[in-house]
């Protein structure tokens, strides 16, 4: 078994379309049940993880391919947040920076890339131990796309050779907008979560050294520093060091 990779190919390359490609949505209703499961998670408060489990079953069921991974951009760093057919350790850890590959490549020029056969003679084609599996052929690459911005890459590669319709080009680049907006929305969602967490855990830290401040007779630094060795010696978070302190406090107090 080879060890996989992805291959960047100059954006003028043309999709080659052959005769026995068939729209893979003819009659079957599967992009307008997709879109109506876009809307229905926009509107609601689905986790950043399964909204990237949805988007990669679906590209990967709507267009022929062996593989299917979708790298959302972090900062400056493009990281792989969902996969199929691929170990899920690497999940999360395998990271390419702008313009690294093709799929840096894709974010940076915001354009797609399709390779039909043979990509791996590509000189550019990069290895990732992380994934051993079999040498792809074909691949299909396009930006995910939000305002105009891009905020990730869907990856559909094949084991063998495998000339990608028009259909499916255009098909894959619209997920490709609309799914874009779904993972904007899904990690604003995510990081609001994290900020109110935080938020919380702040305001029980405050309580905490108010109380320890007063019973104590102590500067709130020695107050904080208190909980922060509490914390470190029976190994637990500040919140529930801070929790214990203003539960006891009430309990006493009561």
């Amino acid at each position: 078994m080879n060890v996989s990779g992805e291959w960047q190919l100059h954006s003028s390359s043309p999709p080659v379309v052959g005769p026995g490609n068939q729209d893979p949505l003819a009659g079957d209703g599967a992009d307008l049940t997709y879109l109506q499961g876009v809307v229905s998670r926009m509107t609601g408060e689905i986790p950043f993880a399964a909204v990237m489990k949805e988007v990669v079953e679906f590209a990967a069921s709507v267009v022929k391919c062996d593989s299917c991974f979708i790298y959302v951009l972090e900062g400056e760093e493009l990281i792989l947040r969902a996969s199929r057919n691929s170990r899920p350790e690497v999940v999360g850890r395998l990271k390419l920076k702008l313009g690294q590959g093709i799929t840096g490549w894709v974010a940076k020029h915001r354009q797609p890339v399709v390779v039909s056969e043979n990509a791996g003679s590509d000189s550019r084609f990069q290895l990732f131990n992380e994934l051993p599996e079999d040498r792809f052929e074909s691949f299909l690459s396009v930006p995910l796309l939000s305002r105009g911005r891009v905020v990730g890459v869907i990856n559909l590669q094949n084991r063998n050779p495998h000339r990608y319709s028009n259909n499916e080009i255009t098909l894959l680049s619209t997920i490709g907008l609309l799914v874009g907006a779904e993972v904007e929305m899904a990690r604003l969602q995510e990081e609001n979560l994290e900020l109110a967490h935080r938020l919380e855990v702040r305001k029980l830290v405050e309580r905490a050294k108010g109380i320890l401040q007063h019973d104590l007779k102590i500067g709130e630094e020695q107050a904080y520093l208190m909980l922060q060795r509490q914390s470190q010696q029976l190994r637990l978070s500040m919140k529930d060091v801070a929790q214990a302190v203003v539960l006891n406090y009430a309990v006493t107090r009561g």
